[in-house]
């Protein structure tokens, strides 16, 4: 197994900043019909707008449960105009290995919702980036 999918696999089953917080400055909440993958986010950001709180859960494949870990594990620490700016293929690379379309919602997933989050949107659509 190479290392990609040995941290995907760390990152599924020993997930990073899974609890939401509470209380929180941003929240959003997203699902993947295709699949049934599901996550919620909340964010706290200190007076400098820095990020110093990531939680989430959610429930979902391998892929999009480790994205949102490895995503978390990103954003903190990181400002919200940084935070806003991580594209598709920030992700995908953390992600590391190819993806079928399918799967590559799967793993956008996260940052679908941390962008809604820090927009404070509802929702975010891809056609937003």
């Amino acid at each position: 197994m190479d290392l990609y999918q040995e941290n995907i696999l760390d990152h599924a089953q020993n997930p990073r900043h899974w609890h939401l917080l509470d209380p929180h400055d941003y929240h959003a909440e997203d699902e993947n019909p295709l699949c049934g993958d599901r996550l919620e986010l909340t964010l706290r950001v200190d007076e400098n707008e820095i990020v110093t709180g990531v939680g989430w859960s959610g429930e979902g494949c391998a892929i999009s449960q480790a994205s949102a870990s490895m995503l978390g594990e990103e954003i903190l620490g990181k400002s919200l105009e940084d935070v806003k700016s991580i594209s598709k293929e920030d992700i995908l690379e953390m992600v590391g290995i190819p993806l079928s379309m399918s799967r590559m919602k799967c793993a956008l997933l996260s940052l679908k919702v941390t962008k809604a989050a820090v927009y404070k949107l509802e929702q975010w659509t891809e056609d937003d980036d």
